[in-house]
């Protein structure tokens, strides 16, 4: 049974700007970015799926709209094609992973945050990471041994399973 258009409507606005952003990274195209929220949308409404992590539930609808769009645009493509499409989808999940990364690093602490960023990103060591935050090296690796714990908790919360 469908949803009422009131929990439509803040499904919406509580999501909205978030699935933007994903699908956005993923096609760049502002026509597609619309058409494709609107589409996830519209399904929440139709179905009013039973689901523990809604997020969750939006951004793997999405990826699958944006997936059958990339092959409904090349219903028989030539060897090249698909090669292309290949490279596409493959980007279209490293653009949902950073989304989803991105969002899961700013649910932690700041200090955790800072640790991630320093070793995992920056890809300083335990001892460049200690002298620039001015802490001990224990203190960066008991940090960072609970940055990386958390961060697992907090992406199991949104239903991330890679």
């Amino acid at each position: 049974m469908p949803l009422d258009e009131d929990a439509v409507a803040a499904i919406y606005r509580e999501h909205g700007p978030m699935l933007r952003r994903v699908v956005w990274r993923a096609t760049s195209d502002a026509n597609r970015v619309d058409d494709i929220v609107q589409e996830v949308i519209l399904r929440v409404w139709k179905q009013a799926p039973d689901t523990d992590n809604l997020r969750a539930y939006l951004i793997t609808t999405a990826r699958h709209l944006i997936v059958d769009q990339h092959r409904a645009a090349g219903r028989r493509p030539q060897q090249a094609q698909l090669v292309e499409v290949a490279e596409r989808d493959s980007a279209l999940d490293r653009a949902l992973d950073q989304v989803l990364v991105e969002e899961a690093l700013g649910r932690l602490q700041p200090n955790h945050r800072e640790i991630v960023r320093c070793l995992y990103y920056e890809r300083l060591s335990v001892a460049e990471t200690a002298a620039r935050l001015g802490v001990p090296e224990g203190t960066v690796k008991s940090r960072a041994y609970y940055a990386v714990r958390n961060l697992r908790a907090v992406l199991d919360e949104m239903g991330v399973t890679r």
